[in-house]
C-alpha cells in the first residue's frame, strides 16, 4: 500500500467521522430545538392559562365589588326611605291638634300616673306649644302641675321629687318603641315585592 492510499483512507475515514459527527450534531440540534419549541409552547400555554385565570379572578372580583356596591346603595336608599317615613310620622305627630292631641296626651298622662302614689306632688313637662293644653288637662289631676318645657313632639314627661321616679311618655318615646318593634314589618311592606 502506498502512502497516497493510506492518506486517502485516513481522509475518507476522517470525512466519514466528520459526516457522522455532523449528522449527530444536526440530530442533537434538532432535538434541542424540538425540546426548546416544546418548552416554549408549554410556557406559552401556562402563561395563557395564568392570564386567563387572572382575568377570571379580576372579573369575579370586579363583579363581587359591583354587587357589594349595589347592595350598599340599595341599603342606603332603604335607610333614606325609612328616614323619610319616620320624618313624615314625626311631622304629623307634631302637627296633630284638637281633640285627638288632647286624647293622646291624657292617655299618656294616665299611663304615667300609674307609677306615682296617690297624693304625690307630681311635675309634668311637655312641649312648649302644648302648655295651655297641659295646664287644662292637669286641672283634672290633684297634685299635678306644669313644670316647664321639654323638647319633644308632644306627650308628657312626669316626675315626682318624693319618689325620684321619672316617666317619659312623650310621642317621641312611644314612636321610638313602636318604630323599633315594627321596623322589620315596615321594611318588608315597603321593600319586599
Amino acid at each position: 500500500m502506498s502512502l497516497d492510499t493510506v492518506v486517502e483512507d485516513i481522509r475518507d475515514e476522517a470525512r466519514a467521522r466528520a459526516e457522522e459527527i455532523r449528522s449527530e450534531g444536526e440530530a442533537r440540534a434538532e432535538e434541542i430545538i424540538a425540546d426548546a419549541e416544546a418548552d416554549a409552547e408549554r410556557i406559552v400555554e401556562e402563561r395563557e392559562a395564568a392570564v386567563e385565570k387572572q382575568i377570571a379572578q379580576e372579573r369575579e372580583q370586579t363583579l363581587s365589588s359591583a354587587k357589594l356596591e349595589a347592595k350598599q346603595q340599595r341599603l342606603e336608599a332603604r335607610r333614606d326611605v325609612l328616614q323619610q317615613v319616620r320624618d313624615q310620622v314625626e311631622a304629623e305627630l307634631a302637627a296633630l291638634g284638637g281633640q285627638k292631641r288632647e286624647a293622646l296626651t291624657r292617655s299618656l298622662l294616665d299611663a304615667a300616673s300609674e307609677e306615682f302614689d296617690e297624693g304625690a306632688t307630681v311635675q309634668v313637662y311637655g312641649r312648649a306649644a302644648d302648655e295651655a293644653l297641659l295646664t287644662k288637662i292637669l286641672a283634672d289631676y290633684d297634685g299635678y302641675s306644669f313644670a316647664g318645657e321639654y323638647d319633644c313632639l308632644g306627650g308628657v314627661v312626669v316626675e315626682s321629687t318624693s319618689s325620684r321616679v321619672r316617666v317619659n311618655n312623650t310621642f317621641d318615646s312611644v314612636l321610638a318603641d313602636v318604630w323599633e318593634e315594627n321596623l322589620k314589618e315596615l321594611s318588608t311592606r315597603l321593600f319586599d315585592q
